[in-house]
């Protein structure tokens, strides 16, 4: 065992595209001991297994192609760790140039459907990698009376998938040791983080992206923000409003917060000083009220209690702000866990944020919500965690992740400490998960960086992090130092797109909205 380690950790020393494939691997063998392991499972059940060596693949859902793949092995199955479950999970091996590492990824939104980018992006850096529609297929809002399925998604498909794909790895390449890590975000941050607190033995090294881990008063603040304006056509936002109120916001603060003057998005929103007056001139007085309102987060009419914090001031008009939540589709999209606590005809009018706050929380926070910040177990066995969000991200807001990662200092006793194991990066001008006006592709350097820190020892203290031409790893058209949190970028002068621009400094901790104790289960 600590012979094939070391063959690991050594061969991992060979970056750039080395990273990509390591040799000296056995050769991979037929499936006869995938299946089996099945065989030996009842709860396990291998739907089809097939090498794709032509480089296409056709989405069995939506028969989208993906074309120019590595030859790999693909394994679909179905996994019932109870007679209710129904958990799809697909395990993509590298026929060749396999890198001895093991990826698991993360699902957004709901769920209920494969994210076969996420197993691309794995195959593509030669990863054995695996994914899950976390058992919520055909989609989540259609679950209104399934608990185990609920249980499911908050926790048991991820650890299921993980299991079985490590399980399956060792069948095909013949290896038993191997490093595993886990990148997913939004849901797959929730994922990420209910790993590491849940199962800190399943992944030497994870990266939670826009963790919707606060997942039940995540929701309360969807709601907040559709109900506040829903009930009278002209009291909602145009996107034209949206974007004036941010151009107002930038007016005031851009380049007074560690950004350049002329950046179109903010490096720290904690820092914004924002005039409601400002948008008189382009709306209604009750707009304003409402407006006032969503920018203080949900909160307990009985008792003035926070519940979650608002979207970031700058992030309103982006493509996942006010205008997604005001409509139909964030209804359709976004309130499945109301239908789970209240029943399939749930009316969001009737939705009372004391009262029913509690019976959510009383039936899923204990399945959805990833909000222990004990993590001393993953720090035991010398797990690393790596967290990142974007300050223009609306259906995420980094603040929620500024709270949980400052209570996690709370409970291991200092940054230092905290810091050894796990680090967090909020990204300037990033939206949700990439995208956005400022940075907006983070994803694969986090996860190379987090390798070097879990299999070298070499924790990262910066990274350089790029915006690209229409979101593409093509044309860099801007880059920018960011750091560990509390340490923020500051422009010191000069071309304001190179990084070389920019200073390190350290900005005040928490400043964000803090959730009554009730709201952090």
């Amino acid at each position: 065992m600590w012979k094939k380690r070391c063959l690991v950790r050594i061969c991992a020393s060979l970056w750039g595209i080395a990273v990509l494939g390591m040799p000296g691997f056995a050769q991979p063998v037929p499936g006869k001991e995938i299946k089996r392991y099945a065989a030996l499972h009842p709860g396990i059940a291998i739907t089809q297994m097939e090498d794709i060596t032509d480089g296409k693949f056709a989405e069995p859902s939506s028969n989208m192609a993906m074309t120019g793949l590595s030859p790999f092995r693909r394994i679909a199955l179905v996994a019932r760790p109870v007679p209710e479950s129904n958990i799809r999970i697909e395990v993509w091996l590298p026929i060749n140039g396999w890198n001895g590492r093991f990826l698991g990824t993360g699902n957004n939104g709901g769920a209920g459907r494969m994210n076969y980018d996420a197993l691309r992006f794995g195959l593509e850096m030669g990863f054995a990698v695996a994914n899950t529609d976390m058992g919520t297929s055909p989609a989540a809002r259609f679950l209104h009376d399934c608990p185990e399925r609920w249980k499911d998604f908050g926790y048991r498909a991820t650890h299921a998938m993980t299991v079985i794909a490590k399980k399956f790895i060792q069948a095909y390449y013949q290896e038993t040791s191997f490093y595993s890590y886990f990148q997913g975000c939004s849901t797959g941050g929730q994922q990420a983080l209910s790993e590491a607190q849940r199962y800190p033995g399943d992944y030497d090294g994870i990266l939670a992206g826009a963790p919707a881990n606060n997942r039940t008063h995540l929701h309360a603040m969807f709601l907040w923000c559709h109900a506040l304006c829903n009930e009278d056509a002209e009291l909602m936002f145009t996107q034209e409003q949206l974007r004036k109120i941010t151009e107002a916001v930038l007016r005031k603060n851009a380049g007074k917060d560690g950004g350049a003057p002329g950046d179109c998005f903010l490096t720290d929103p904690r820092m914004a000083v924002v005039d409601f007056g400002d948008f008189a001139s382009f709306l209604s007085g009750k707009q304003i009220e409402i407006l006032q309102k969503i920018m203080k987060g949900p909160v307990n009419p009985a008792t003035g209690e926070q519940i979650y914090c608002p979207y970031p001031v700058n992030s309103g008009d982006q493509p996942l702000g006010q205008a997604y939540f005001q409509s139909e589709a964030a209804v359709y999209n976004q309130f499945y866990p109301f239908v789970w606590a209240f029943g399939k005809d749930f009316d969001y009018r009737q939705f009372d944020f004391d009262r029913d706050m509690a019976k959510m929380d009383s039936i899923l926070a204990p399945l959805l919500n990833a909000n222990n910040p004990d993590l001393n177990p993953l720090k035991a066995r010398n797990g690393k965690i790596m967290m990142y969000t974007g300050t223009c991200d609306p259906i995420v807001p980094f603040q929620d992740a500024i709270h949980y990662y400052e209570r996690v200092v709370e409970e291991i006793g200092s940054l230092e400490a905290t810091q050894e194991f796990f680090r967090y990066f909020i990204i300037p001008g990033m939206g949700h998960c990439s995208g956005g006006p400022g940075i907006n592709n983070v994803t694969k350097d986090m996860l190379v960086a987090l390798m070097g820190w879990v299999e070298r020892g070499e924790a990262p203290d910066s990274l350089v992090a790029t915006r690209y031409k229409e979101g593409t790893h093509g044309v860099v058209e801007m880059q920018r130092p960011v750091f560990p949190y509390p340490d923020f970028p500051e422009y010191a002068g000069g071309d304001s797109a190179m990084p070389q621009s920019y200073r390190r400094a350290a900005h005040p901790r928490s400043n964000v909205p803090v959730p009554a104790e009730r709201y952090l289960k």
